[in-house]
């Protein structure tokens, strides 16, 4: 049962997202370019990458694992602008910016993994 990751809204944000934290990034000093830089990049692809990897699964416990990881990478991603905002490395204005774009990417993401998270009979749901 392959999913179509073109279709998840979350997939589209978080595409977006990578394409504005490159653009965002370009800006960084050279000083930065195997630092903060390379680090925020990563977890930016890390985020639809893993959620394409995910549709790509037939359990739905490996298709929510796989959301799991690109949610932890996207709250990373927002740390990672926001400090890098806090630094002076990229414009404080830009970096809240894009830290708002990344809390929708990981508000469409928990919402994804709620809904596809498995129950096991028996088991009372969560609060």
């Amino acid at each position: 049962m392959s999913r179509d990751h073109r279709k998840l809204d979350a997939f589209n944000l978080a595409d977006e997202m990578t394409v504005r934290v490159y653009l965002a990034t370009r800006e960084f000093p050279a000083a930065e370019t195997y630092g903060l830089r390379s680090q925020v990049r990563r977890a930016a692809v890390s985020v639809p990458t893993n959620i394409v990897e995910g549709c790509a699964r037939e359990s739905r416990r490996d298709y929510a694992r796989f959301l799991e990881v690109a949610f932890s990478s996207t709250r990373e991603v927002i740390y990672l602008v926001d400090l890098a905002g806090r630094l002076e490395i990229v414009d404080k204005k830009k970096a809240a910016d894009l830290t708002l774009f990344c809390g929708r990417v990981a508000a469409a993401l928990a919402s994804l993994i709620k809904v596809n998270r498995p129950r096991h009979p028996g088991t009372p749901s969560s609060p």
